[in-house]
């Protein structure tokens, strides 16, 4: 199994396909073959977009992956932009699909990024969240939050989630140029709260080994309560 990272955001629209190709460019440069997966992509009319940005970022850098197609990428392509569990009419998605597809992907590569759908919290069948997933597929989870009045709020809620749930992850802020007022606002309490705050576009690199450290200390975890 390669290692595999799980890119999440605090809701839909924060930069989980922009985060993704930053951190294939990154990861690459560590000298890694880098692929990416994302098993459900909704608003799918003609092509899914958002998976083939990840597909064509991931191939510029590992041409290996050019045996594969965009299907193979994105597995589950529904056209109701919504969130999974209605765009699938509420049907039971069996995870299996999507073992057997990241197998596929992972044969061709060190690491995979698997692009989830909207935030954590977004329901893919009756029985899962979105949070759900990293759990499956044993990935360190990438919180993307952004940067607007309420990011506070929306990444405490985030990372508490993920806390709860005893998931590994790192965490990353996509500061956007409309966001003026983030520096006076909020920036104050997350340098209060946190240690370590990172900036997607300017600390990708660093943001990359975080998670590739965190994968390690998770599987030398794992391995010692087996």
């Amino acid at each position: 199994m390669s290692k595999r990272i799980f890119v999440s955001a605090t809701n839909t629209n924060i930069g989980k396909t922009y985060t993704s190709t930053l951190l294939v460019g990154a990861l690459s440069r560590m000298g890694l073959r880098v692929g990416v997966y994302k098993p459900i992509e909704t608003g799918v009319t003609a092509i899914a977009p958002d998976g083939n940005t990840l597909f064509q970022a991931a191939l510029s850098f590992n041409p290996e992956l050019a045996s594969l197609t965009l299907n193979d990428i994105v597995t589950l392509q529904l056209p109701l932009p919504a969130a999974p569990f209605i765009a699938n009419e509420g049907k039971k998605i069996d995870l299996s699909f999507f073992d057997a597809a990241l197998a596929k992907i992972e044969a061709l590569c060190d690491v995979v990024i698997i692009e989830g759908a909207g935030g954590l919290m977004v329901p893919i069948d009756d029985d899962r969240m979105m949070i759900d997933l990293p759990r499956h597929f044993h990935a360190v989870t990438l919180l993307v939050t952004h940067c607007n009045l309420g990011c506070i709020n929306d990444t405490l809620l985030s990372i508490n989630a993920l806390e709860t749930a005893a998931l590994p992850y790192v965490w990353g802020l996509n500061c956007r140029s409309e966001d003026t007022d983030f520096e006076i606002v909020s920036l104050p309490y997350f340098n209060h709260r946190f240690e370590n705050i990172y900036r997607i576009e300017k600390d990708i690199d660093a943001i990359a080994k975080a998670l590739l450290d965190t994968i390690s200390s998770t599987n030398e975890e794992r391995l010692c309560n087996t």
